[in-house]
């Protein structure tokens, strides 16, 4: 293996993600078209304009570069949000940069923020906002310890639910990616398992972490499935999307899957059942039509449900582009609609679109037609990756937009 990768793997740039994502470039076969409505207040939707969520983006941008602690967020990526009954926002990390930020000049005399290259980087963080949308905490970090040496716990998707079906008390349930570190091509780690951590409220502490999914010994890494890139709520079962790794070995692209889980069971492994052809079952089939990327973002819009990702092909670095369906199980259709949002520097690719119901207009999805989503940014270069970002720390931050939705063919 080269030298640079070697030295990727020992010091942990961030780029993990990043690899992850954009090899996976979301590919997804249309299926017949079904135009109009099928059902309900389903109809195809589209992205109709989008801008630049400055708001969001500043505060995230005011709080990295906050110097009154030495233990807080400063940068990552892997965005996922999740409001909590007391107002509060819940913002995870994957990769995360700790440490002190330095202003500019950095040290080659240029015009930006920096950290030097002794700053803490570890593999999950949490950052707490307050009601008023201005962030004010991190967690003590990692707040998922790494279950064994080579391992590690990637945060994705979360949810408040009830503790236990019909339960008053409330608790979060936090999906999480085990991977292990593995060799080229798996230089991102060798997809391993889905857990579900379970965190108090209010305090936020991590009660307990359960397997819901273990892939260890599934042969082919390329075949095996991580679960909780996003999910849904409809009609009391949390569906919960994920993808296999096929685009990092030889196979032309991944495939998605959901599962569904009743509510308050998430972290019960007996209680996941997970699409197979017609029905659900107790082992994950691919879906039908759909061939993706290992993180995508799917959210409930006015009856119909519409996946956000990278486009595919040379646009897999910049361009979003989004499908829809009207069932959280497919078919999807599309796609409906692109735009490329706006890059701090040349060098960088956007990767991992998310939905953020919980800083968007109404209680959940779309209220408004209105929803904001983030977009994670990283350095290209494979042999200086981590140096450019914390030479310019603004770089590896998440980006806001706030995109409008009509209905549409």
């Amino acid at each position: 293996m080269p030298e640079d990768v070697r030295a990727r793997q020992r010091t942990g740039t961030g780029l993990g993600l990043l690899l992850a994502l954009v090899l996976g470039a979301v590919l997804l076969t249309a299926l017949p078209d079904h135009r109009g409505r099928e059902g309900g207040g389903c109809a195809p939707h589209k992205v109709a304009s989008w801008s630049a969520d400055r708001r969001l983006t500043g505060e995230f941008a005011r709080y990295g570069d906050d110097t009154t602690r030495t233990d807080d967020w400063t940068g990552g990526d892997g965005t996922h949000s999740v409001r909590l009954p007391d107002g509060r926002v819940l913002w995870l990390f994957s990769d995360t940069y700790l440490g002190r930020v330095h202003g500019p000049p950095n040290p080659v005399g240029q015009s930006y923020a920096w950290r030097d290259g002794t700053a803490p980087l570890v593999r999950n963080s949490a950052v707490v906002m307050d009601g008023a949308d201005r962030l004010r905490t991190t967690l003590p970090a990692p707040l998922f310890p790494d279950p064994a040496p080579g391992r590690w716990r990637w945060p994705v998707a979360a949810r408040v639910e009830p503790r236990s079906p019909g339960s008053d008390e409330k608790v979060v349930r936090v999906l999480l990616w085990v991977r292990t570190a593995g060799e080229s091509p798996w230089i991102y780690g060798v997809p391993t398992a889905t857990e579900v951590a379970t965190l108090s409220l209010p305090g936020l502490r991590v009660e307990s972490i359960v397997k819901v999914l273990d892939q260890s010994l599934v042969p082919d890494p390329s075949r095996r499935v991580l679960f909780g890139t996003t999910l849904v709520e409809k009609d009391g079962w949390t569906y919960v999307f994920g993808a296999d790794d096929g685009r990092a070995a030889s196979r032309p692209a991944s495939s998605a899957y959901v599962a569904r889980v009743p509510e308050g069971r998430l972290g019960e492994p007996s209680a996941w059942r997970y699409r197979s052809g017609s029905g659900w079952g107790p082992r994950p089939r691919p879906l039908r039509g759909a061939e993706v990327g290992s993180a995508f973002s799917v959210v409930p819009v006015d009856g119909t449900y519409m996946l956000f990702t990278m486009a595919s092909g040379t646009a897999a670095l910049t361009t979003v582009t989004s499908y829809w369906s009207c069932s959280p199980a497919g078919p999807w259709h599309g796609p409906a609609g692109d735009f490329s949002p706006s890059l701090p520097a040349a060098g960088v690719a956007a990767y991992n679109p998310q939905a953020h119901p919980a800083v968007s207009n109404g209680a959940s999805g779309a209220g408004g037609g209105r929803l904001v989503l983030s977009y994670d940014v990283n350095a290209l270069a494979a042999d200086g990756a981590s140096a450019g970002i914390n030479a310019n720390v603004a770089l590896y931050r998440p980006r806001f937009v706030t995109v409008r939705l009509t209905r549409g063919e």
